[in-house]
């Protein structure tokens, strides 16, 4: 049901080059759409059109962007090791920690394993799979 996120910047190319590593290192998403300049412009990254996607712009009202209280984006991951990775690298790349990965709640067939961060603008963003550990 979801299309795509999107997130605002004030530093398109900084936010660029963080989604890029992030996206492209561990999920395998890849820019999918981009038009403008540093200064007006949109990027989305995916993994295919027939899938959500993450995009992030500069506000369109030209204001600064700010991480909305209570807002959050999540990715879904096939695998615990991918939410600790992607986690693992949000960090390296100068993301902050908002919750180590981990399993929330009891551990059974539709277990919840996360892990939650903020970019370097301060969106807040989790990674999630759902299942037993394997």
């Amino acid at each position: 049901m979801i299309g795509y996120v999107t997130l605002g910047s004030d530093n398109l190319p900084r936010a660029r080059a963080f989604y890029d590593e992030l996206l492209g290192s561990t999920v395998g998403a890849k820019r999918m759409m981009e038009f403008g300049d540093d200064l007006g412009g949109f990027t989305m990254w995916g993994t295919g059109f027939d899938k959500p996607g993450l995009a992030v712009t500069n506000p369109y009202n030209k204001g600064p962007a700010s991480p909305g209280n209570g807002n959050m984006t999540a990715l879904a991951m096939d695998s615990r090791d991918k939410v600790d990775a992607l986690y693992a690298k949000a960090l390296e790349l100068g993301g902050t920690d908002e919750g180590a990965p981990g399993l929330r709640g009891d551990e059974g067939p539709q277990a919840f394993y996360g892990a939650y961060f903020r970019d370097l603008d301060g969106n807040k963003l989790a990674a999630f799979c759902i299942g037993p550990a394997r």
